[in-house]
């Protein structure tokens, strides 16, 4: 099914190409896109579905899991992965559904995240979706590949109730704040999803 999408990969910086950023990274960063590079040759990248908890109200289980792959294997083009591609994930999920006709909204906020014993472990801004009284954070499943969160970190993407997201999350949203424009995600990967949903017939 996502082996139907081509995958490219981009450079976090547009004014320079994959090669040249690499190129200049220090070695940690290096040996990190390495590692991402091996991952997608031997097809063993993550895929948001297999850690996946909540449950949803208005969409299948089989519908739910096959956008959620799909969103990450597009935003998974960065060279650095998709660790902070939440901005991406949140336009590229809000459009598949406001596609398929579901009342969907993108939401830009903090995420507060918190250890076992209820204490602040990390906090940064962050991007998800909410669908009605549903909450998606899809994209948090490879927070331990970004060597900026702390490796006590560890939270698996959700799909759910608002009311019942993980005690292990807070997530503030900024009202009136919209996500910023991406060229890749208006030039490249949006039509290349929408012809996918179209192809799937998922509507």
């Amino acid at each position: 099914m996502l082996g139907e999408l081509q995958m490219r990969e981009i450079s976090p910086d547009v004014s320079v190409s994959v090669d040249d950023y690499v190129s200049r990274l220090p070695s940690e960063g290096q040996r990190i896109i390495e590692e991402i590079r091996h991952q997608k040759r031997e097809g063993t990248r993550p895929q948001p579905s297999v850690t996946l908890t909540g449950h949803s109200a208005i969409i299948t289980k089989t519908m739910r899991d096959g956008l959620l792959d799909a969103v990450a294997a597009l935003v998974d083009e960065n060279c650095f992965g998709r660790s902070e591609m939440c901005v991406q994930f949140a336009a590229l999920m809000h459009r598949a559904l406001s596609h398929l006709k579901f009342p969907s909204r993108s939401v830009v906020g903090i995420a507060i995240y918190y250890g076992a014993k209820g204490e602040e472990i990390w906090r940064w801004r962050h991007a998800w979706v909410r669908i009605g009284e549903e909450c998606i954070d899809g994209n948090v499943d490879c927070l331990g590949e970004n060597p900026l969160v702390p490796k006590a970190v560890s939270v698996a993407p959700y799909w759910g109730p608002i009311s019942e997201i993980p005690g292990d999350r807070r997530l503030r949203e900024e009202h009136g704040v919209e996500l910023p424009p991406d060229v890749d995600v208006d030039n490249i990967w949006w039509p290349e999803l929408q012809a996918w949903i179209d192809r799937e017939r998922l509507g």
